[in-house]
């Protein structure tokens, strides 16, 4: 009897992000409330973080609003970062890190297998790492598990991959 599969994956396209926040530079040097400022948003790729720097709390707040804004336009997840808090930088500058988080976790990797479980089907699930897999004998039960986890408000975001 063959058996088919697929992997629950939680992963960021790093090229779309760095095309995201080089949008977000872009508009910020056209803004007309960031004349004169020394607001900023670099993005550090090996180390999955993206700094914003603002003058004060309400020019942060706009930087993470254009930031997100970017990134929805290129499909990217806000779910995927985690915001740190924002610390004093240079002459009363804030400094916010933003992390970008790949990969699933150990704890939610098993809120996910027990929300599979769940469901009822003849299904098996497997960690492996930073990914799930999910087996059984028919298409149909892995793709009801696929558009239920896809109807839920799920913490971090999900993309489902090597369907086979």
């Amino acid at each position: 009897m063959a058996s088919f599969s697929f992997d629950i994956i939680s992963e960021v396209d790093l090229q779309e992000m760095d095309n995201a926040v080089n949008q977000a530079n872009k508009e910020l040097a056209q803004r007309y409330d960031f004349k004169d400022s020394k607001a900023s948003i670099a993005y550090d790729r090996e180390e999955k973080l993206v700094t914003l720097v603002a003058d004060d709390d309400f020019k942060l707040r706009a930087l993470t609003d254009i930031l997100a804004t970017r990134m929805a336009k290129r499909g990217i997840s806000l779910k995927s970062l985690k915001f740190n808090e924002p610390e004093k930088a240079f002459e009363g500058y804030l400094r916010q890190k933003v992390e970008i988080c790949m990969g699933i976790n150990k704890e939610k990797a098993k809120e996910l297998t027990g929300i599979i479980k769940g469901l009822g089907l003849k299904v098996q699930t497997q960690i492996e790492g930073e990914k799930i897999k999910v087996s059984s004998a028919k298409k149909d039960e892995l793709q009801a598990v696929i558009v239920h986890l896809k109807g839920l408000n799920f913490s971090i975001p999900l993309s489902f991959g090597n369907y086979r």
